[in-house]
């Protein structure tokens, strides 16, 4: 019995030290293999869904999509809808079944931090705004927690120009990407340690919408309040809006049957007003 226990402890320590060292990988921006961004977008492509404008709007431009930790679900379909009322051609784009993140629950190491951090993951966004299948001009971000965690990285990488963890280059030239980006919207974003947003000139960032839960559970509100100040500070130009009685997620109603989070229509729908106006401010 005790011989069982010492095993199982050594297991233990060897998981925990296994997982902080991972964690110390993403934290210094170091990823796996490197490829090439057409085999990125040979991965990606099969898994994006893309939502034509309205037949009644007028076209827009294009938006990119990007969904929190535990990958794309309704609140995807619910912003995509929005975004082509108002004239977009929306892209959802999936990071986690290309890379089979979709299975077994995997997705639970993406929500704590051990693989695809925000780093690497701004590689996926390079590629879908280099890609043929949105239009040129009037391009928006919208990234819901990991996913805005992903927008903020994408930006500091784009302005800095090194290249995402993981991509062997730009898709295109990153001044490029940014000058076709109107704006990018925020939705409870992680801020964090890993978040590696605080660097470089900010002063070429398209405006950034921030919308932060006010009782979040999952991440730090004035933790990302303090980073917006900072960015600021660098030359961003960001509204945050902070919203009472709000928590993680609150536009997305399917989610893990454990899990603490609810879904509220009426904080999605003024949410969705503050989106609209935001977006109507970019004209």
């Amino acid at each position: 019995m005790r011989r069982a226990l010492l095993i199982a402890a050594a297991l233990a320590v060897l998981i925990l030290a296994g997982l902080g060292a991972n964690t110390a990988r993403h934290w210094a921006g170091l990823a796996g293999p490197t490829e090439a961004p057409a085999l990125r977008r040979a991965e990606l492509a099969p898994f994006w869904r893309v939502v034509a404008p309205f037949p009644r709007a007028a076209e827009t431009g294009g938006a990119v999509l990007l969904s929190g930790c535990d990958g794309v679900h309704d609140n995807m379909d619910f912003w995509a809808g929005r975004l082509a009322a108002q004239g977009y051609r929306a892209l959802i784009l999936d990071s986690h079944r290309p890379r089979g993140l979709d299975r077994f629950e995997a997705w639970r190491l993406v929500c704590a931090g051990q693989a695809l951090p925000g780093a690497e993951r701004a590689g996926d966004l390079a590629v879908a705004l280099a890609d043929p299948a949105l239009p040129q001009g009037g391009r928006v971000v919208l990234g819901a927690s990991h996913g805005g965690w992903t927008a903020t990285e994408f930006l500091r990488l784009a302005l800095t120009g090194q290249a995402p963890p993981g991509l062997g280059g730009w898709p295109s030239h990153p001044k490029g990407l940014l000058r076709g980006l109107d704006g990018v919207i925020l939705l409870y974003p992680y801020c964090g340690l890993l978040n590696g947003a605080d660097e470089g000139d900010w002063n070429a960032a398209p405006p950034i919408l921030m919308i932060l839960a006010a009782e979040d559970r999952i991440i730090s509100t004035p933790t990302c309040e303090e980073m917006a100040d900072r960015l600021r500070e660098r030359g961003a130009r960001i509204r945050v809006e902070v919203l009472p009685g709000a928590d993680h997620g609150f536009d997305q109603r399917e989610r893990s049957a454990l899990s603490p989070l609810s879904f509220d229509a009426a904080l999605r729908d003024r949410t969705a007003r503050e989106v609209e106006e935001f977006l109507e401010s970019l004209d």
